[in-house]
């Protein structure tokens, strides 16, 4: 079995991940902004690209559920590779009901979602102010969770990568960025 994954789980995971940091980092900036047009431009790029990552987790999930990844190393202790099973499926997880929070959010506060300005999508909910406040402070929450798990993740591959010297994270790594051992 090759060791690394499929250029195309690769070329997924980095840009995926390269979305949800612009997303937080976006998402925070915006959230304590004045009412503005400015901000409104911000929340619409928001809602494109927090779609696109609810439609791209689906693809990811398809692409591992018919390729399968490498298998961890010997080396690995069985609570290490179910810690690993955990945390990959709690990132999944959280790509999926992160975009879906702010999608029941905007409908909920009487917001449609457009996503790139061209495709309206359905809301999901009736309006509902009450339920708008609760979904923000969900959707908030959901996000400082990723935050946490991202650190953890990170975290983690560095470990493999570096102190135990099992190549964790360079089987994820395109190979002009591969670190020598």
């Amino acid at each position: 079995m090759n060791p690394h994954y499929t250029a195309i789980a690769k070329g997924l995971h980095w840009f995926m991940a390269l979305l949800i940091f612009g997303l937080l980092a976006l998402g925070f900036y915006m959230a304590d902004l004045p009412l503005s047009p400015e901000k409104l431009q911000y929340f619409s790029w928001h809602k494109w690209a927090g779609v696109s990552v609810f439609f791209l987790v689906w693809l990811r999930l398809l692409w591992r559920a018919t390729h399968r990844p490498p298998a961890y190393p010997l080396g690995m202790s069985g609570t290490q590779r179910l810690l690993a099973h955990g945390g990959h499926g709690a990132l999944y997880l959280l790509m999926v009901i992160i975009p879906l929070s702010g999608w029941l959010m905007s409908s909920a506060k009487g917001v449609p979602t457009v996503w790139f300005g061209v495709l309206p999508l359905p809301d999901l909910l009736a309006r509902d102010k009450e339920l708008g406040k609760q979904l923000t402070e969900l959707h908030f929450a959901l996000n400082i969770s990723l935050l946490v798990l991202i650190a953890v993740h990170t975290a983690a591959a560095l470990l493999h990568q570096f102190v135990h010297k099992d190549d964790i994270l360079r089987r994820m790594l395109p190979v002009r960025f591969q670190p020598k051992l």
